[in-house]
């Protein structure tokens, strides 16, 4: 039996799902972010199905986002349980603050040099340094890989690589159920963002090889999703939904639309990326600068590839021109 613990996070996605998988050994998977509210949510969450933190033996992580890892320590800690990941995200647990400084590095080069004003950048540095306080570290002690089963005495989960909304999403799938534990890679009433962040290897690309293409590797990973023969997506935030093909085939067309409507901003003048999220989101392209120049960018990798756009540098700023 797998239930559903919805736990409230700071952040505007609102409530992330942690699931109790009650089986031998009782894992949960995901935690919630690192917060007193968190914590007293989710024992009370277990104490609604006859649980309890202690009783805990493995902790299960989808994905590197502080919503979804926060309170791994906390309950590694109180539970002794197993920590699990994808081998690739091992890491990033283990370390998550000094993983952040590395992604906000990150950040804060792109923003610069796509337009973003330097005072901006300054001051969403520093709230991004607060919000790492919502995330959490702890051995990982089995560390999972892509195409590798996790196993309990009633199922076995199939695990897979889904990088994209970050570069470390990781599914779990029961083919026997047809049931998939979709942590952030799909969700059904909103379209997960694909955040640029800093490459991990495997489908996630190798550090160095330029600007991750995250909206590209995001489609790659959708398209082996639709492929599965999923009846029910336990995803990390909303209701469950079955029909995931058909939503993923939404997703391909409004990720379509969107790169034509930049691709006609660009046609029209040549812009930096920062100027083509001013254009289409107004003050949130300041307020939220990062999460719609990653959208931007995302959109503009593929109209580069399909030799429809170009960027030009210009003093340190990439201008995007029509090719």
């Amino acid at each position: 039996m797998i239930h559903t613990l919805p736990i409230p996070t700071p952040f505007a996605v609102g409530r992330v799902n942690c699931y109790l998988i009650d089986d031998d050994p009782l894992t949960l998977v995901d935690t919630g972010p690192n917060s007193g509210k968190a914590l007293v949510e989710l024992a009370d969450a277990l104490g609604a199905h006859g649980r309890k933190i202690e009783d805990l033996e493995r902790i299960v992580i989808t994905h590197q986002h502080n919503d979804h890892l926060g309170l791994v320590g906390v309950l590694a800690d109180r539970s002794g349980a197993d920590v699990c990941a994808l081998d690739l995200l091992a890491p990033v647990i283990e370390e998550f603050g000094a993983h952040a400084e590395r992604n906000d590095e990150l950040a804060e080069a792109l923003m610069l040099r796509h337009g973003i004003p330097r005072d901006v950048v300054t001051a969403l540095r520093a709230v991004s340094r607060a919000f790492r306080g919502w995330g959490g570290s702890a051995a990982v002690t089995q560390r999972l890989t892509d195409g590798g089963e996790l196993g309990f005495a009633g199922r076995t989960l199939q695990v897979a690589h889904r990088p994209g909304h970050s570069p470390s999403d990781t599914i779990f799938f029961d083919a026997a159920s047809g049931e998939l534990l979709g942590g952030d890679h799909l969700i059904k009433h909103i379209s997960s963002n694909p955040l640029i962040a800093r490459p991990l290897g495997g489908r996630s690309g190798e550090p160095g090889d330029g600007r991750p293409r995250a909206l590209t590797m995001y489609l790659e990973s959708l398209r082996a999703t639709r492929a599965m023969p999923i009846e029910r997506v336990l995803p990390g935030h909303g209701d469950e939904f079955a029909g995931h093909a058909a939503l993923i085939d939404e997703r391909f067309e409004m990720h379509e639309r969107r790169a034509r409507k930049i691709g006609g901003l660009i046609a029209e003048q040549p812009r930096t990326a920062h100027e083509i999220a001013q254009a289409i989101w107004g003050n949130v392209a300041v307020t939220q600068a990062y999460l719609t120049l990653c959208e931007v960018l995302g959109h503009v990798d593929l109209l580069v590839e399909r030799g429809e756009v170009v960027e030009t540098d210009r003093g340190g700023v990439v201008q995007l021109t029509p090719a």
